[in-house]
């Protein structure tokens, strides 16, 4: 964000406001604690604030702070739609195409109100009046907090926003393990933990509170769903709605299940498909320089960066899985590479 358009955001921030703060749909770590991260610190400068998100999230990010003042667009639509149009300015996190927030986009659009795009994904529609953008973050809450640290309100940062950051950051990074996880990563994150986040209990609140059936689920789909592709680098797991309920699935239960495939050792690109709501959610993550972001585009109405993307898939499950089958052999140079 240039400078002359940040005083311009902080002195129309300097007095009370009527906002609103939305993220993409299904949020996952980072956009919910962005997102919460930036609720309670536009509460300390005095604003009244309202997250709204799609639809609902995985409940191990439920414990975050604000998250009982959430309100889910799918489940109460005509407050949602007035909450969106008595805004004053809107902050659009983790996202950069209204098409991410499905029905929610078209009352954000709607509204008159300027928006604000905080977010690192690639290639932003160009909708908001002011774009808080960098490719190179690891996350969405660690440029929520450089934001907050360029307006020079630092001094602000209390527990519940540091907690909320700190777990965005967290979980986008894979508990700082991908190459996102820069110098400046690690110093945003010990900042965090000095202004009050208990990195040990994000992490337990995340990652060790996994029920039975997600742990049998997990072992279902290593012991019995896992396909190597060697010729290509390439693993895929995939998952039929029928199958998710043997294990009593709930939202968030296959959290990071695609990046099992990509641990094998050899594999540089895997994918996930799981059958939802008569369409197929794809999850790609790959290693080194194969961009998931283009082939998600490409073939699956998706995208996000270049070593994590998501997409969609309106064939059924066995013809996905036949159609992506197809596409491997014209990669084949890339992905050996």
């Amino acid at each position: 964000m240039q400078k002359k358009q940040l005083t311009k955001l902080k002195t129309f921030l300097s007095k009370p406001r009527n906002l609103l703060i939305v993220t993409h749909w299904s949020p996952d770590g980072d956009a919910m604690g962005s997102s919460l991260g930036l609720y309670n610190f536009l509460k300390k400068l005095q604003h009244k604030v309202t997250v709204i998100t799609p639809n609902d999230y995985p409940p191990f990010l439920n414990w975050l702070p604000g998250n009982k003042n959430v309100r889910i667009f799918s489940q109460e639509p005509a407050l949602c739609k007035k909450i969106t149009a008595k805004a004053e300015l809107i902050f659009c996190l983790d996202f950069n195409s209204l098409k991410r927030i499905d029905k929610l986009g078209d009352e954000v659009a709607a509204s008159k109100a300027p928006k604000v795009i905080v977010d690192h994904h690639l290639q932003p529609d160009g909708f908001a009046h002011y774009l808080y953008h960098d490719v190179k973050s690891s996350s969405t809450a660690e440029l929520i907090y450089s934001l907050i640290c360029e307006m020079g309100l630092k001094k602000l940062m209390n527990a519940d926003i540091a907690n909320c950051l700190y777990t965005g950051i967290m979980t986008d990074t894979g508990s700082f393990r991908f190459p996102s996880a820069t110098s400046k990563t690690h110093r945003t994150a010990a900042d965090l933990i000095d202004a009050g986040a208990n990195n040990s209990e994000a992490y337990n609140r995340i990652f060790d509170t996994n029920s039975a059936d997600r742990v049998k689920l997990l072992g279902f789909c290593l012991g019995e769903k896992l396909k190597i592709f060697p010729e290509y680098r390439t693993g895929l797991i995939s998952l039929s709605g029928d199958e998710m309920q043997q294990f009593n699935y709930r939202k968030g239960d296959t959290e990071g299940f695609v990046n099992y495939a990509l641990s094998v050792s050899g594999i540089r690109f895997a994918v996930f498909f799981a059958e939802r709501d008569e369409i197929i959610k794809c999850s790609f993550r790959s290693k080194g320089s194969f961009d998931v972001n283009a082939f998600a585009r490409k073939h699956f109405e998706g995208g996000g960066h270049a070593n994590a993307s998501g997409g969609m898939s309106k064939r059924t499950l066995d013809q996905t899985i036949a159609y992506f089958i197809s596409l491997l052999p014209s990669y084949s140079k890339k992905l050996n590479k």
